[in-house]
């Protein structure tokens, strides 16, 4: 007998009578006081699952991707600097000369299933890559030749097309409600693993919401269905046999499963699929801001009741919808379209979410007031850059000091000032010349170079402009205040700095 089959029995009945008395007494104490008490539902999952995966298992499929590449005959072996024979090694491939190219293959693994019993099938972008053949491989071993549809990384989803033998219809999935899934809800994952075809692994949602920093649409479900190489792609199914997520992704230091797999939500895979297959791209919606988060600081520098919640505007486009729509920055966006914005993340799955051209309610607070807007969306161009980051800078001579407060010693903008930090023309406020290092102000990374544009949400042109709103803001009550910072290239964001 395998050893896993025997390991029970290694356990023997007078260790199990030892532990009887003891367990025996726990029971006794959690029984007492506790009549007026739900019953509690034994934890144990489905009888079996062998009926749903027998459902679906036929439209889950095994992608095989391969592109081609050539290579120029053979390279000089990696020696280290200063090997005898490094000179001996070139001298032999140069006498060579130049090799011809060849080409040479690479081949990748992962899953996908079908949608569209007209040959539809959706996978992750990653898994087809570049590739320049794709074989789609049905649960009966048939292999049919796949065309891109179209792909999108943001969500790093893909949708292929196979032509189905007329005789033999393909099985197809619906995708299912993900916003219905609750931590704790049983589901199953089936696909490909390490090559081995039509496995199916159990487990259930451990989490809803998780943001891996993958893309900007992360949204990710957090299951412990055993998800591996090559999973990629397939689908997670819901107890009724319908796709809720599309495996994409694990967290594990071996490379192997340990329970946290990730998949992309059927509410964010579902519309972009919809987009690849109907324009064979995406087409998102725009409203030309940049934010950032609010956390409690910030939000109570702004007076926003309910505590840290929405997106700050940290920019406006001036291209963009959200100018046309009066947006300005310092405005924390709260609702878009009807949802709740609780964190900045959740704005740019929202927006891209919205059709392109809906005018649509956004429900902002500035300075305190809540306001309702209305703004016509754009189309958000996929081929956008992302910002530079801040540069570091070196400090300034305490002769250029002309004020501290909040642990940043501040100047005036002068030419000098504009030419040793390289600054954007038209940049306007006062100068940080040296932080405190040992400041709030040194802990949220303002650093010597930046410039204090606004402090709570009024203009400052002078170190004087500064410490006197500083005091006004004490005199409110505050703790915090809030400071528009520039960078030298002008861009902008929001800083709350304690005043305790």
């Amino acid at each position: 007998m395998p050893a896993a089959e025997s390991a029970p029995a290694r356990r023997s009945p007078a260790f199990a009578k030892r532990r009887l008395p003891a367990l025996a007494g726990a029971l006794l104490a959690l029984s007492v006081g506790t009549t007026a008490l739900p019953a509690i539902a034994h934890a144990k999952g489905p009888e079996s699952l062998a009926d749903l995966a027998e459902k679906v298992t036929d439209a889950v499929v095994n992608i095989s991707a391969s592109t081609t590449v050539e290579t120029r005959g053979r390279t000089l072996p990696q020696l280290p600097p200063g090997t005898p024979f490094e000179d001996l090694f070139e001298d032999f491939f140069n006498r060579r000369g130049d090799q011809p190219r060849t080409p040479r293959r690479s081949n990748s693994l992962g899953s996908g299933f079908i949608i569209d019993a007209s040959g539809i099938v959706v996978t992750n972008n990653h898994v087809i890559g570049d590739a320049n053949d794709i074989q789609v491989i049905l649960h009966d071993g048939r292999k049919l030749k796949a065309e891109i549809v179209g792909k999108d990384s943001k969500t790093d989803i893909a949708v292929l097309k196979v032509k189905p033998e007329a005789d033999r219809p393909l099985k197809a999935v619906p995708f299912g409600d993900s916003e219905k899934m609750r931590p704790g809800d049983w589901v199953i994952a089936i696909g490909n693993p390490f090559g081995l075809g039509g496995s199916v692994s159990a487990g259930i949602v451990s989490a809803r919401g998780r943001n891996i920093e993958s893309g900007p649409y992360d949204n990710y479900i957090q299951t412990d269905a055993a998800i591996n190489k090559g999973n990629s792609g397939g689908p997670l199914f819901n107890m009724d046999g319908e796709v809720i997520g599309i495996n994409t992704a694990i967290l594990s230091p071996t490379g192997g499963s340990v329970g946290i797999g990730f998949a992309v939500p059927t509410a964010t895979a579902a519309p972009v699929v919809e987009q690849l297959r109907q324009f064979g791209e995406t087409r998102r919606g725009w409203l030309g801001v940049r934010i950032q988060n609010v956390d409690d600081t910030t939000a109570e520098a702004l007076g926003l009741k309910g505590g840290a919640r929405g997106a700050l505007i940290a920019g406006v486009d001036d291209k963009g919808p959200a100018k046309a729509a009066g947006f300005e920055v310092g405005d924390v966006i709260t609702k878009f379209n009807g949802v709740d914005v609780k964190s900045s993340s959740d704005l740019p799955r929202i927006v891209a979410s919205t059709p392109v051209g809906r005018t649509v309610d956004v429900i902002t607070v500035r300075k305190g007031q809540e306001q309702t807007r209305q703004v016509t969306l754009g189309r958000l161009e996929d081929n956008d850059k992302a910002q530079p980051a801040a540069l570091n800078r070196p400090q300034q001579p305490e002769a250029d000091v002309t004020r501290q407060a909040l642990g940043l010693n501040l100047s005036g903008l002068t030419d000098e000032l504009r030419r040793r930090f390289n600054m954007k023309d038209g940049l306007k406020g006062v100068v940080v010349t040296r932080v405190d290092p040992n400041s709030n102000a040194a802990d949220k990374r303002i650093q010597a170079g930046d410039v204090i544009v606004e402090v709570g949400q009024e203009p400052v042109s002078t170190p004087t402009d500064v410490t006197r709103r500083i005091d006004q803001i004490k005199k409110e009550g505050r703790k915090s205040a809030l400071l528009l910072v520039s960078n030298a290239q002008g861009e902008v964001r929001f800083v709350a700095l304690s005043l305790e």
